[in-house]
């Protein structure tokens, strides 16, 4: 069976930097994961290159980090008090850090640098603003 609009998928990828170096993984865990083509959790760049595919075909491909993980937002860069970090945590530049959201739950950030009292963080995918090449193996299409 091929993947088109509203199909679902199932998948094992993994995500690679442009230096070979694995980025992520579905099979680390061995938990493949499910896809539903259309439904908006997944960008159209991304879809255009599973359309077509089939159960048991593997493809890789390269791409922009924004196009699986979405653009880099400027407004998800924030300038944060240093006071509001625990006295023990180190804020070297690279370093991803929890951060607790209203609702429940958190956010990784990413440490930007420090200036004084202020501490630049990104809250953006860290793999948006990176080339990444994907590798997709679809066991399963409905």
């Amino acid at each position: 069976m091929q993947i088109k609009t509203d199909s679902k998928a199932l998948v094992h990828f993994n995500v690679l930097l442009k230096d070979g170096s694995a980025a992520d993984s579905t099979r680390v865990d061995g938990k493949p994961v499910w896809f539903v083509l259309g439904d908006g959790s997944l960008t159209n760049s991304l879809e255009l290159h599973l359309i077509g595919m089939q159960q048991g075909e593997t493809k890789k491909f390269e791409l922009a980090g924004s196009d699986i993980f979405g653009p880099e937002n400027p407004d998800n860069i924030h300038f944060m008090d240093i006071d509001q970090f625990p006295a023990d945590l180190k804020l070297e530049e690279g370093a991803i850090v929890a951060f607790e959201q209203m609702g429940g739950g958190s956010i990784p950030g990413m440490i930007c640098g420090t200036q004084g009292h202020s501490v630049k963080v990104d809250f953006n995918h860290p793999l948006a603003g990176q080339e990444i090449i994907l590798e997709v193996e679809i066991l399963e299409v409905k």
